[in-house]
């Protein structure tokens, strides 16, 4: 019976795509391990599949300066001897990384005990964290063909999509929703991670969809708006777990930030879709990178935040979902890999290449 540690973490996207690769591996009776960061994110994350938890001391890796830098100077390599003590203990046969500044202690103490790591990168273009693992990782699974990477191995997987949102129903959604009215849904992700701006301006747009549309907007942790809880046609949502493959099987219109992991479930789900992703000034434009991909292969519509407004944002949906048999069919020549088998492959790939 082979063991394997899971990591990643800093955000729910370095986390997610690797529970199907997860459950999989758990229902052929392999031993999982998970080593997370002590906010509470990760271990909530994975508590349902019952694998034990292991968090660690962790530094963010940031490409600007803050005063928090120096103090994570010191955390990072104290993480990296808790991942030494942690992997001493659980002796796995590979470790599976998905990024995120948790992973680096875990990668580096990996690679100290000879242990194979297979890292996963979503983004076109990799993050601070995961480069920095490069040195340190045996095979490198990546979600775009036109990732580039200098790793000894780079292997394009996809990224899995959960069972859950592959299965999900439209009739479940709308019962969840309880909406009064059979409209056309609108389903609106403004996430947590900047947010309130695209919050604030598909609420200022309510009073124009709403004549004609139910609108959904899952808004994020502690940004719902007190004064629009009785809107019969606007349903606000501060985060879904059990249950959003059915909001999203019952959405007409998506709109997203471009989150790889977001993209890649939508065009997966055959979902007409409009991509507002953060600007380059709240980020290191990843998402500008990833929806530019979808726009270019015909597959979504793409909004920049710095250009947009109440009147477009409106102007936009209401297109979308006019011409939406049109993006149907364009959606439907999106072919996904079989991302779990080929992540599998690689893992296996690792422990039987071991020194």
């Amino acid at each position: 019976m082979s063991k394997v540690v899971f990591t990643g973490g800093g955000s729910a996207g370095h986390v997610v795509p690797a529970l199907p690769v997860m459950e999989y591996l758990i229902a052929r009776s392999w031993q999982v391990v998970y080593i997370g960061s002590s906010s509470g994110l990760e271990e909530r994350l994975v508590e349902p599949l019952g694998v034990a938890f292991h968090s660690i001391t962790t530094g963010k890796l940031r490409r600007y300066w803050s005063i928090d830098n120096l103090f994570d100077c010191f955390r990072v390599p104290v993480g990296v001897v808790q991942a030494i003590r942690i992997l001493r203990k659980e002796d796995p046969d590979v470790v599976f990384s998905k990024g995120g500044y948790v992973a680096f202690p875990i990668v580096v103490a990996a690679w100290l005990f000879r242990i194979p790591v297979v890292a996963h990168e979503s983004d076109v273009s990799p993050g601070l964290a995961n480069r920095l693992c490069f040195w340190f990782v045996n095979s490198l699974c990546v979600n775009f063909d036109s990732t580039q990477a200098s790793v000894r191995r780079l292997v394009v997987t996809g990224t899995p999509i959960r069972k859950a949102l592959l299965e999900g129903n439209a009739e479940r959604g709308r019962e969840l929703l309880d909406f009064r009215e059979k409209l056309p849904i609108i389903l609106v992700v403004g996430g947590s991670l900047g947010a309130v701006r695209l919050n604030r301006l598909i609420r200022a747009t309510l009073d124009q969809l709403t004549v004609e549309f139910n609108v959904v907007h899952v808004c994020g942790p502690g940004n719902a708006d007190a004064t629009r809880v009785n809107d019969i046609r606007y349903r606000q949502l501060e985060y879904v777990d059990d249950g959003w493959g059915d909001v999203l099987a019952c959405a007409d219109v998506v709109v997203s930030r471009a989150g790889a992991n977001s993209v890649v479930e939508l065009l997966s789900l055959s979902k007409p879709n409009i991509l507002v992703p953060l600007p380059a000034t709240a980020s290191r434009g990843d998402q500008i990178e990833n929806a530019e991909v979808a726009r270019s292969a015909g597959y979504s519509a793409v909004l920049q935040e710095d250009e947009l407004n109440v009147e477009m944002l409106t102007r936009t949906i209401r297109e979308v979902f006019s011409d939406r048999s049109f993006w149907r069919k364009r959606l439907s020549k999106f072919r996904s890999k079989d991302s779990l088998a080929l992540i599998i492959s690689e893992i296996e790939r690792a422990i039987a290449n071991v020194d």
